[in-house]
């Protein structure tokens, strides 16, 4: 197992794990992270892990958090909807 590959799953974990529990996607996060978790466990304990199980975990952390980042409204947006010229005021 390329090292790469771990700390991508590592890292994916880690992003899906800081999802806002109010997002739409945090549920299915969950489940993929923890798919991702017992994966990487699995790793370190040294066990052969089939290419085959990386890809679509992989394909799948990486809808999730697409599908998530589209809930973040935009700040200009937000702005012009209550009439906001500075955050900071």
């Amino acid at each position: 197992m390329k090292e790469s590959n771990i700390q991508l799953l590592k890292l994916l974990a880690r992003r899906l794990e800081r999802l806002n529990v109010d997002s739409l996607w945090a549920r299915r996060a969950s489940g993929t992270r923890g798919n991702i978790i017992k994966i990487v466990s699995e790793i370190e304990k040294g066990k052969e892990i089939d290419a085959t199980r990386l890809a679509p975990l992989i394909k799948r952390a990486f809808e999730v958090l697409e599908h998530a980042a589209q809930e973040i409204p935009d700040i200009d947006e937000v702005k012009k909807k209550y009439n906001i010229k500075h955050l900071n005021e």
